[in-house]
């Protein structure tokens, strides 16, 4: 049977999303075999459940959303108030165990509370924990009572609820509270229930997680967009109503707060864009005209004109009603909230002792090294020594989306090339969280170590005909200047490719930083999670005729690589056909660089040629090479050409879901990582924990 949790509220809006995407963080860390189930969901049947579709996506959970709840809420209630609660009660037992037989762990979260029927919901899912075995996970809100004893006396009350029918309450939990008061909270808490195996908590407020973006109020309010389309993804922090001369209301103009107008006062608007535009106003959210009005054609065809302009949105109501009506709205989190996402995380971690919560919640099955916990080891090492790595390409917006979630999680430290006004308007245009204390900005062209590094490119290529205009010239391209910075010292590795070839960011590294003695190629890995293991790919990216003695060179390099990286190295080198049976210019060229590796490695496990079926089924690999130790049990596979390699690691990625980090680039003396230009913020951000590692490894 599978391990579960039933995470329930003491009441509406305790901010449920949080907690699930913490817990489920911390419980895919030990297993891939999560699922997600709610009994009772509030959307319409013809709507997704916000909350199930979240974690659906955000974890690539692999189950049908119809599995992952029992009723739409009208069904339930007609059910409920017509005597049969008990069908009620079968179904979501039936729906929960069909889940559950395909998980290690279920999350089921409870159902949603309404002011109408705030006592049946409770205990509702006092009896769905019951009824269906799950501990329990009390969740509630600390941020709209005026005393520490308001807050306490209603979880005391629902904690002795759930212990009374016989649930097993696992932790307690206090969000959304007040950061004046969160630690005296925490101390009255452990005062109410002081058993010492309930793991208690208390998350304070946070501005960003509670603020909506502009298409959560455009939705909530079914405002007309006016411009700005494109940015609705922008946060609204606050709320500012203007209506007085612009002498008086500018002044009170906060970071990413909404204006809020009439929309036939077309000076406030202009007078707002312009102050959006000054270095010495704060950046704007958007404005919202009232009242029906909207700008008049003089004032439509300055805004016409305007490129990049942010959301303007437009409402019938007229002011004061708008304030109330957006004082009510909820903020959610999306899918495609990264920011809030990692920003749950981040607190679940920092405010719960989640080692003791999960060991509370037992019977998780460890299942090897999953993806989830291979990328937590990942970022954890990266974290440990923090290392300073330069991303030449400040030009693109994946660029900068990454670098707000690496610095977020402070990971590294970070320098970004590029035209520093440019990099800086983008920031404040898409709304991201990097301030100017928290990364370096460095425009080559204008920057006093260009001439530095031309002197030394000279002093390293003087050989090739260098001389310091060709130098001078070569060093403020971004690829060269990054990579300057890494021989000199002054960055500890660099990623690139998002926005240049990979030729672009090799050439670079190969003519200055060059390769480890002993070592006369660069090679790649990719880092190739599975369900229940990682497995190491070379080369895939960057040799496309490997011969023999450069098959076995990038044999070693990856073995090194994945060692140092925590995944023990048993080698196959892939052919089409294993052990002697196969003949043939390709195969013999497999066989002799399996030779050339035992003889430099007489320590490494490894075996070749080999099937890749031989090398990773641990039945066919007996019955093909028996007594192998590495046939069935391969964790680095070495393919004998690019052709194959690319292919392969593409359809197993495509086909099974598995997540491809890299391509890892191996043999120079300081890390340099190549991206693809079709790259993911997502994959940009493992590349740099990637490099991070590898510059450890390398300082060591």
């Amino acid at each position: 049977m599978a391990s579960s949790l039933y995470v329930t509220t003491t009441e509406a809006h305790t901010g449920k999303s949080l907690v699930c995407l913490g817990m489920l963080e911390m419980i895919l860390r030990k297993t891939e075999r999560v699922g997600i189930f709610r009994p009772i969901i509030s959307s319409r049947p013809e709507q997704r459940d916000k909350n199930i579709h979240l974690l659906l996506e955000h974890f690539q959970l692999k189950q049908e959303y119809e599995d992952s709840y029992g009723f739409h809420r009208r069904e339930a209630r007609e059910l409920i108030l017509e005597g049969k609660y008990d069908q009620v009660l079968d179904r979501v037992i039936e729906k929960f165990k069909a889940l559950e037989q395909t998980c290690d762990f279920v999350l089921c979260e409870g159902s949603d509370f309404t002011d109408e029927n705030a006592t049946l919901d409770f205990n509702i899912n006092v009896d769905f924990a019951k009824n269906l075995g799950c501990p329990v996970l009390l969740l509630a809100r600390g941020d709209h009572f005026s005393s520490v004893e308001d807050v306490l006396s209603p979880v005391q009350i629902s904690y002795e609820s759930f212990v009374e029918n016989e649930c097993e309450v696992v932790s307690v939990i206090i969000n959304r509270t007040k950061p004046d008061f969160s630690h005296e909270l925490l101390l009255g808490l452990q005062n109410r229930i002081p058993r010492k195996d309930i793991v208690l908590g208390v998350i304070p407020s946070n501005e960003t997680l509670q603020s909506p973006t502009l298409e959560e109020i455009k939705d909530h309010l079914n405002a007309e967009v006016l411009y700005g389309g494109d940015h609705l993804n922008r946060q609204a922090y606050r709320y500012s109503v203007a209506a007085t001369q612009l002498q008086h209301y500018l002044p009170y103009i906060t970071d990413l707060c909404l204006v809020i107008t009439p929309g036939d006062r077309g000076d406030i608007i202009l007078s707002v864009l312009q102050a959006h535009q000054s270095k010495n106003y704060p950046d704007i959210a958007g404005i919202l005209l009232t009242t029906k009005f909207k700008p008049e054609e003089a004032i439509s065809r300055v805004l016409d004109g305007i490129s990049d302009i942010i959301p303007i949105l437009s409402i019938a109501d007229n002011t004061y009603d708008t304030v109330a009506q957006i004082s009510k709205i909820n903020s959610y989190i999306s899918p495609e909230s990264d920011l809030k996402i990692l920003l749950s995380k981040q607190l679940f971690e920092k405010y719960i002792d989640t080692s003791s919560l999960q060991e509370k919640v037992s019977n998780v099955k460890q299942r090897g090294m999953t993806p989830r916990m291979f990328q937590y080891n990942l970022v954890k090492r990266a974290k440990s020594q923090k290392q300073h790595i330069v991303l030449p390409e400040g030009s693109d917006e994946r660029i900068l989306r990454a670098a707000e979630i690496l610095l977020e999680q402070n990971i590294v430290e970070l320098t970004i090339l590029g035209n520093v006004e440019s990099i800086k308007n983008n920031i404040s245009r898409l709304g991201l969280r990097i301030d100017d204390e928290r990364i370096t900005l460095i425009d080559p062209t204008n920057s006093p170590q260009a001439e530095k590094f031309a002197e030394r490119f000279v002093e390293l290529r003087k050989h090739k005909g260098a001389n310091l205009d060709i130098a001078r010239d070569t060093v403020v391209d971004v690829s060269y200047f990054g990579t300057m910075m890494v021989l000199e010292g002054l960055a500890d590795g660099m990623v690139s490719g998002a926005a240049h070839t990979t030729q672009h960011t090799i050439r670079p590294a190969l003519q200055l930083i060059k390769t480890k003695p002993n070592v006369s190629l660069v090679s790649s890995v990719f880092f190739m999670a599975l369900p229940d293991r990682v497995l190491v790919y070379g080369d895939c990216a960057i040799n496309p005729n490997p011969n023999a003695e450069e098959l076995a060179e990038i044999a070693i390099s990856s073995a090194q690589t994945s060692e140092a990286f925590g995944i023990e190295p048993k080698i196959a080198m892939l052919s089409y056909s294993s052990g002697a049976s196969g003949q043939g210019e390709d195969v013999d060229r497999v066989r002799q660089a399996t030779e050339l590796v035992k003889e430099r490695m007489t320590d490494l496990k490894i075996e070749g040629p080999i099937q890749y079926d031989a090398a990773v089924d641990k039945e066919v690999g007996i019955k093909k090479i028996p007594g192998s130790e590495v046939a069935g049990y391969a964790t680095v596979l070495i393919f004998p050409d690019l052709n194959t390699g690319n292919n392969t690691y593409k359809a197993v990625q495509r086909e099974t879901g598995a997540v491809a980090i890299g391509p890892i680039l191996q043999g120079l003396r300081k890390p340099v990582n190549d991206l693809s230009r079709g790259c993911t913020v997502t994959d940009i951000v493992n590349t740099v924990v990637i490099t991070a590692i590898q510059a450890q490894n390398i300082a060591e």
